[in-house]
């Protein structure tokens, strides 16, 4: 397959760094439409040798002339046009220097290979592990199907024992009949019935040491399966709910656990029933050395014990503890605000129905509770475990729980080693299972919250839970941030961008965590090797004028779903990029291309825009507006402000400066599907709209002023003080423009124009009101 079709094929965060390998100055429209000729040249070779490249120059341009002759059999006049401007900028830019042509296309090439092959070893390494899971998983599925079949094996032969031992019995009482009456057997009929009984009682023998041979390896199937079972797959699957409460991959495979655990479940039941009716056979008929008897205890008490033990790792918490308003944020509770939390059994059988009871308790387990905050649980705190109708599973799920914190009298509960968000909490669950014999004691507890007293503290806890669930498995350390540990970049990126996906279509690519990396880290050769990030750097200020980086981040997040959320999806946003990189994105792009990022010095969270200009000497300036916050973006939308955007220049009458939105997509085409519709007609019978009362229609837009003297990398709107000047100069004109007549406005003009401040200068065609 060729080296374009397998590029476009890739996921979009690779097509990005293919994107931004194009521009003016080598177009991405040859590379497609000349792919497999592009392709077929040793580019390499090409830029070495000028008779050779300018060669290849005029046959790249004889074959963009047979492309535009199949547009024109197409009568795609528009494709027809954009050949010819490309072959026009072509031939002014690399007419009397091919070669550099020849590199930027061998330089193209091998960056395109490059990333191919990052994404075919990032694939290969998640296909592998995907691949090995799946074994893993059907080599678990195939031992319990084995394990089930010997189970049925043993129930077939202890069934083919209690024949040969009834069919024994009906032998041995018939002979002693049969002896005893008057025309009984013949010394030889009674010899060769006797050896008949003597070679059944060798077969029961031989028979009932296989039975009780094969439970004994059904017991040891049974252990292994167990084994994994509790030990790694129960585990890892904890493991991936932890993941998915801080916005990982969904953890949807608790009902496969769950089928296991039930299986092995039943066949130890059926082991026991076995062991039942083994013993009838015993009673029946015994002899020195049975193995039924040598044995049998022994397996009854290791089948009790292997049923026991998977009982009590059976009791898991589905649905970790979450507030309904904040389903995105669980483990992290408000007191006085109800929250859920949702049980299973992971041992279906339908004689524990409505037969286990669970009791929740708060911080049962939490033995030193001097200075940490201690609540009362609130609630109905027992819940029946019952069959569930969508999937039968058997759970309990707690529904109305809520947390009061006790107040102790003359002493501030809050006051302790850590502060409120870093303090760490359980909720225990506990149920007794009394059948058949057994009294087992079932308990769990789900992973550690955060409890909250304001809905303020909900950013720095839900931090906590990040960075706790990030780099610990373990469910009862509540003293975690104590000395919490450091996390390296790479587990904190795969984190961050969680917090995208889970909220958003997209994600964070390796572009924007890169600006991130830099952000935290410093520079790139901390982040390249892996360097460490303290939880103080990640959540908290490190000085008075700073703010914590994770709160930055959180506001941003707010941003997007409140205002920005379509535009994030599409692509629109670029979002994380630094000054720098921004610079050195728009060089050499069209004047009026802009790109949209977050603004690095806001911590309520703002997004702006920065477009490119060319000056005299075609050197690009570049400006950027001051960042819009969520006060700014409830009034108008970012794409109506886009759309409206002005600049007020010294005597140039106001424009709009935003053309292409980066890299080169028009600024209408990429917004126009988001601009605010214009509203109906009111009807006659509607209330009277505010143009039938003599009001001119108003549209509030974003406008920016600028003197020559102030035009530098960072363009500010216009300041009140200017608007307010403004106003007190040109009121007055403005009120008499309304009674003036066409003749009389030319006067009015004059002084309209001077009246205007000395670094704000507007022209108006004052006729054409």
């Amino acid at each position: 397959m060729a080296q374009w079709c397998q590029l476009q094929q890739l996921d979009s965060k690779y097509l990005e760094q293919v994107d931004q390998l194009y521009d003016d100055s080598f177009p991405m429209d040859i590379r497609q439409y000349l792919s497999k000729w592009i392709e077929s040249i040793d580019w390499e070779n090409v830029a070495v040798q000028d008779s050779l490249s300018t060669v290849r120059f005029h046959d790249l341009l004889a074959q963009l002339d047979d492309q535009h002759s199949r547009f024109a059999l197409e009568n795609n006049f528009l494709l027809q046009h954009n050949i010819r401007k490309i072959k026009r900028n072509l031939q002014d830019r690399f007419q009397e220097d091919p070669i550099h042509m020849a590199m930027i296309i061998a330089r193209n090439l091998k960056e395109e290979q490059r990333i191919l092959a990052v994404a075919r070893s990032i694939q290969a390494d998640l296909e592998n592990t995907q691949t090995s899971m799946v074994l893993e998983k059907q080599k678990l599925d195939n031992k319990v199907k084995v394990m089930k079949n010997e189970v049925q094996v043993v129930d077939h032969n202890i069934k083919l024992l209690e024949e040969l031992q009834d069919e024994h019995d009906f032998r041995v009482n018939s002979l002693k009949n049969r002896e005893h009456e008057n025309n009984g057997l013949t010394p030889k009929q009674l010899e060769h019935e006797k050896m008949i009984i003597l070679e059944m009682c060798l077969k029961l023998k031989i028979n009932r040491e296989e039975v009780v041979s094969q439970l004994a390896d059904v017991l040891n199937m049974s252990e292994s399966i167990q084994s994994d079972l509790i030990s790694e797959e129960l585990p890892e699957w904890k493991k991936r709910q932890q993941s998915s409460c801080i916005g990982g991959p969904p953890n949807a495979c608790l009902d496969q656990l769950q089928n296991w655990f039930t299986v092995v479940a039943e066949n130890l039941q059926q082991v026991r029933q076995q062991l039942k009716k083994l013993q009838e056979l015993e009673q029946k008929y015994t002899y020195e050395n049975d193995p039924i008897g040598l044995k049998k205890s022994f397996l009854e008490g290791r089948a009790l014990t292997l049923f026991r033990n998977l009982l009590e790792h059976s009791l898991v918490v589905e649905r970790q503890p979450c507030m309904p308003t904040h389903p995105q944020r669980p483990l992290v509770l408000k007191t006085q605000v109800q929250f859920t939390v949702k049980l299973r059994f992971l041992v279906k059988l339908q004689e524990f129905n409505y037969q286990l009871k669970v009791k929740a308790s708060f911080d049962k387990d939490v033995t030193e509770k001097k200075g940490f905050r201690k609540f009362n649980l609130l609630g109905t705190n027992t819940k029946v475990m019952n069959m569930e109708e969508s999937n039968g599973s058997l759970a309990a799920e707690f529904r109305h729980l809520q947390l009061k914190e006790q107040k102790v009298a003359g002493n501030r509960t809050n006051e302790g080693p850590l502060i409120v968000t870093e303090e760490l909490h359980t909720l225990c669950f506990e149920s007794e299972l009394n059948q058949s014999g057994l009294d087992i004691k079932l308990e769990t507890i789900s992973l550690p919250v955060v409890v909250i007293s304001n809905v303020s503290q909900l950013p720095s806890g839900w931090a906590s839970i990040l960075w706790y669930n990030m780099l610990t498995t373990e469910p009862k350390n509540l003293k975690f941030f104590l000395s919490p540990p450091a996390a390296t970049w790479g587990q904190l990126s795969e984190v961050l961008s969680w917090q995208f996906s889970s909220v958003t279509k997209r994600g964070l690519n390796e572009e924007q965590l890169g600006m991130l990396a830099d952000k935290l880290l410093g520079h790139k050769a901390q982040r390249n090797s892996e360097g460490l990030i303290p939880w103080t750097k990640f959540c908290k200020s490190l000085t008075e004028k700073s703010f914590p980086f994770w709160l930055w981040i959180e506001a941003i997040l707010d941003l997007i779903k409140r205002h920005l959320l379509s535009l994030w999806n599409d692509g629109c946003i670029l979002g994380f990029v630094s000054k720098e990189r921004e610079k050195a994105m728009l060089t050499g792009r069209c004047p009026g291309t802009f790109l949209l990022r977050f603004s690095e010095s806001s911590r309520e969270g703002a997004i702006t825009f920065t477009w490119v200009e060319h000056d005299l000497y075609d050197k690009p300036v570049f400006h950027a507006v001051e960042p819009y916050t969520k006060k700014e973006l409830t009034a108008v939308s970012l794409p109506d402000i886009i759309r409206t955007y002005k600049v007020m220049a010294a005597e140039n009458i106001p424009e709009n400066p935003l053309r292409f939105l980066y890299p080169d997509i028009p600024k209408d085409k990429a917004f126009g599907k988001y601009y605010a519709r214009p509203t109906e007609v009111s009807e006659p019978m509607d209330v009277e709209s505010p143009a039938s009362r003599g009001y001119m229609k108003t549209e509030l837009i974003s406008v920016s002023e600028v003197h020559p003297s102030r035009l530098q990398d960072n363009m500010m709107p216009m300041s009140p003080d200017v608007f307010g000047e403004l106003t007190r100069s040109v009121g007055p004109v403005l009120d008499q423009c309304w009674n003036q007549s066409p003749k009389d406005l030319d006067a009015v003009a004059c002084d309209f124009a001077d009246l205007m401040p000395e670094d704000f200068q507007m022209t108006a065609d004052l006729d054409s009101h």
